[in-house]
């Protein structure tokens, strides 16, 4: 009997996903909608719980390693029972650059994930809302989730394109290295560490933030997290105008969604695809 393997070596990986990216182009769109959508819903419930656990912390490491070890919930759902994420998809690259499909094929599915994506997200922060959830702490989570949202939204764009960058670094690492395993529980360990890392480095995730910036508009409808969040964290109402609907696209979305595709296409896909391409088969 020959010695069992119980992982796959990294050019088997990029074998998979390039098989991977030709069952997403011939996806049917009703398929798509729902993988989308389920996949915007489970990061968000990642984004959702970590926020509970991190909220009222004080001492910002100790707040960032809870919160980096209840978010990967949400991206081993999508390892174990399956989603179409924005980011992860980044990593189709690998089947363009291998020629079984086109780059604007790459592009649609790219495009209709992120907007099922925001749909999945939104819907979660409206659920969340409407749950009461922020009333936690005496409306502490409310005014908390306002803080997060406007500080994503006041990223200037290079720190927020940047950011992005290493972000998608983490969560296309994540993605390979559970590729890389072939049992259910090598799998979970696998993409737990990459995540946990970049949530406890505080990188701009555009799926993510699809869940905490509109959740944090939500929350300005409520007086009470609004008086919250200007006596715990000194937040002027000069700031709060600064968090809507406009500036999540065009401060945070844009210049992260931007940095997600350059970290997960260019640094982790086309460099991984050339350190292995003459080894696939």
């Amino acid at each position: 009997m020959g010695e069992v393997s119980f992982f796959n070596a990294p050019a088997q990986v990029v074998k998979n996903l390039i098989k991977a990216g030709e069952t997403k182009v011939s996806m049917p769109f009703y398929k798509m909608l729902i993988l989308g959508i389920l996949a915007g819903i489970y990061i968000a419930c990642g984004a959702s719980t970590s926020s509970v656990a991190m909220h009222n912390i004080s001492n910002v490491g100790i707040a960032r390693l809870v919160a980096g070890c209840v978010f990967p919930v949400g991206f081993i759902t999508i390892v174990l029972i399956g989603g179409e994420l924005f980011t992860g998809n980044c990593l189709m690259v690998f089947g363009a650059m291998r020629g079984k499909y086109r780059v604007s094929s790459m592009i649609r599915v790219l495009a209709l994930v992120f907007v099922f994506n925001l749909i999945g997200g939104v819907l979660m922060a409206v659920l969340v809302y409407f749950s009461g959830q922020f009333n936690f702490t005496d409306g502490l989570l409310g005014a908390f989730t306002i803080k997060v949202a406007l500080s994503k939204v006041s990223l200037s764009f290079e720190t927020a394109f940047v950011s992005g960058i290493l972000c998608n670094v983490f969560v296309c690492m994540a993605v390979l290295m559970a590729g890389s395993a072939k049992s259910a529980g090598c799998k979970v360990w696998a993409s737990f560490f990459p995540i946990m890392a970049f949530v406890v480095s505080g990188f701009e995730h555009c799926v993510a933030n699809m869940y905490y910036i509109p959740a944090g508009i939500l929350a300005l409808g409520n007086e009470k997290y609004v008086e919250k969040a200007v006596s715990e964290y000194g937040i002027t109402t000069e700031q709060l105008a600064k968090l809507n609907w406009g500036s999540f696209f065009t401060m945070n979305e844009f210049p992260v969604t931007l940095g997600n595709i350059v970290g997960g296409s260019i640094v982790m896909g086309i460099m991984v695809y050339l350190a292995h391409k003459k080894e696939i088969s």
